[in-house]
């Protein structure tokens, strides 16, 4: 049977920019259906009921927002709020009971460790920052940063992987990808080499144990956890940002912002089966994967693309 890929369902609404800087990274509460996005041009997380794809309401006071995580396991939604180096965290639904733990550096990706109650911050630095970029990993029982491990470069998005109990972290320059411990958070473990400019979109398919990297250059990745090996996948329209694999579907999704688009690989294959045109400037989505929808947030219009994927 052809795939038939996504499929458009309409457009949410979403609140006037206040500012430049767009939307950011999102992430889903999958129990509840709710949608939590980076709008980082209103200093603020702006959030989507994914039942009725209508907007809810949003949070204010994160200033610099740039990326949002959830943890399931443990109905919590964090927080990277790059302008004030701070993570923040906060059960789900409960916004009024939000935390903000002070980070090394100015942080935009994030992983969690449900396990040890570990939070890592991927930080960035600011143009000819004299100080090292660091990784941070937080201990959200105690609201305190335990560690600050500097790194070869930029960081990017990063993941966790409870196999192996190591945060994977994409490292912009040089072109890597380093691991780190959640059990000895405190040193790097071990790195890929990545053969291509600016390792950017990172996820993982803990099933077959690979990682999807998906890099400026305009090229994606898999790197095999089991023997370490890292390849060429496929070559992409443009450079990339976010990317989100549906292990239900053996699907692998890949915003690209300039044209403003969505690739959809099968990850069996790593054939394309599908380009999704978006608006200019959409380098961003949010997945729900128990209910196979992609949201791309298009900073143009202040408003999110609601498409549904089935094979």
């Amino acid at each position: 049977m052809p795939e038939i890929g996504l499929q458009h369902l309409g457009f949410v609404q979403l609140p006037s920019h206040l500012k430049t800087g767009g939307f950011d990274h999102a992430a889903v509460h999958e129990k509840s259906g709710t949608l939590y996005v980076a709008h980082t041009a209103n200093d603020a997380v702006d959030i989507i009921d994914c039942e009725e794809d209508r907007y809810l309401r949003s949070i204010h006071g994160l200033t610099g927002v740039a990326g949002v995580l959830v943890s399931d396991d443990q109905d919590l939604v964090f927080t990277s709020n790059r302008g004030e180096k701070t993570v923040g965290f906060f059960p789900h639904g409960n916004e009024d009971k939000l935390v903000k733990i002070s980070v090394g550096g100015f942080p935009n990706g994030l992983a969690y460790d449900p396990s040890k109650g570990h939070l890592l911050a991927a930080n960035v630095s600011k143009v000819d920052d004299p100080n090292p970029v660091t990784i941070s990993i937080n201990d959200v029982k105690t609201r305190s940063m335990i560690s600050d491990i500097p790194v070869p470069g930029r960081t990017r998005w990063t993941v966790f992987d409870p196999e192996s109990d190591q945060f994977y972290v994409n490292i912009s320059k040089p072109s890597q990808i380093i691991a780190v411990s959640s059990t000895d958070p405190k040193r790097i473990m071990s790195s890929y080499n990545i053969p291509a400019t600016g390792p950017h979109g990172l996820d993982i398919d803990l099933a077959n144990r690979r990682l999807f990297c998906a890099c400026d250059q305009g090229q994606l990745f898999i790197i095999d956890l089991r023997l370490g090996g890292v390849s060429k996948a496929a070559d992409l329209a443009g450079q990339p940002d976010v990317v989100f694999y549906n292990s239900t579907l053996n699907h692998l999704y890949v915003a690209i912002g300039d044209p403003g688009l969505i690739q959809v690989f099968d990850t069996r294959t790593m054939r394309l089966i599908q380009t999704v045109m978006t608006e200019p400037g959409t380098h961003t989505i949010g997945f729900s994967q128990t209910r196979n929808k992609v949201y791309a947030f298009m900073p143009g219009t202040n408003r999110t693309g609601i498409y549904f994927d089935r094979v």
